[in-house]
């Protein structure tokens, strides 16, 4: 796949269907109910575990750089606790979205369509960058955690999440269930086409690049940093079927931080 040709089905993906937007379709688009009933879904029902991990209320004043902020769901919690807060996306209408929502919150950022790849903004400009499932659909993943260290401050803090390859996600529903059982390897199709008509699925036709990373892979990307802090999070009962009902709440929980479909990475410049 031609490099620019990935990059223009990702974002004709989110321009067609905006990460998350399912969870408000029950209200008008772009209202206030829209918005709340999307935000309720991602932190009560999908990862109840973000606020705490990604941080958001632990950078009040601190310039925060998200990359690829889709509709501005996660930065918007990061304005609210203090941030001074930029949001770039490859997508324009993803930015459109972002500007509404943080007018109607009364909350104030600076936004811009640009890729990742190539932050439009010079040596040492942030304190902090955050990126939260995009760096694994973008051809230069490696390249593009390099300008986030670039742009960041001396003792700046990257906090990337990308797709975990010792997952349960990854083994049981993608390789197992839709590459074996499903017939996908049989049609000829290779694990990353798998993952491309999968991960992010829509109807849309999208088809985005997806990557996955196992721990040491995610630690070998952010080498160029001082200090890497690896997390895995993002398991839901639902994923294990028939024996959710017989586990306990501790060994979910560390299935959860095992087999989790997201590997976080908390690295200082």
């Amino acid at each position: 796949m031609l490099l620019e040709e990935a990059k223009q089905r990702a974002r004709e993906q989110w321009g067609e269907d905006p990460c998350g937007a399912v969870h408000g379709e029950e209200h008008e688009f772009g209202t206030r109910e829209f918005f709340d009933a999307v935000e309720r879904h991602r932190y009560t029902e999908y990862a109840p575990w973000m606020p705490e991990v990604m941080g958001f209320d632990k950078f009040p004043e601190k310039r925060l750089l998200e990359v690829g902020c889709g509709m501005g769901t996660d930065l918007l919690q990061f304005a609210r606790g203090g941030a001074r807060v930029t949001g770039v996306d490859l997508t324009p209408r993803s930015l459109e979205i972002t500007r509404r929502r943080f007018s109607l919150y009364g909350e104030r950022g600076t936004f811009l369509v640009t890729d990742g790849e190539r932050l439009p903004f010079g040596d040492e400009s942030f304190d902090v960058v955050y990126s939260n499932g995009v760096l694994h659909h973008t051809p230069d993943t490696s390249g593009a955690v390099r300008e986030i260290h670039r742009v960041l401050v001396p003792g700046g803090i990257a906090k990337v999440m990308l797709y975990h390859r010792d997952s349960l996600a990854y083994w049981g529903e993608l390789v197992l269930r839709r590459g074996v059982l499903g017939g996908e390897f049989l049609r000829g199709r290779t694990v990353a086409q798998v993952l491309s008509r999968w991960v992010e699925y829509s109807e849309h036709g999208g088809n985005p690049l997806v990557k996955v990373y196992s721990r040491r892979q995610a630690r070998a990307l952010f080498e160029p940093f001082g200090e890497i802090k690896i997390e895995v999070e993002q398991l839901t009962r639902p994923e294990l079927r028939f024996i959710s009902r017989i586990i306990p709440e501790s060994l979910f929980r560390a299935l959860r931080r095992t087999l989790g479909w997201n590997v976080i990475i908390t690295a200082r410049k």
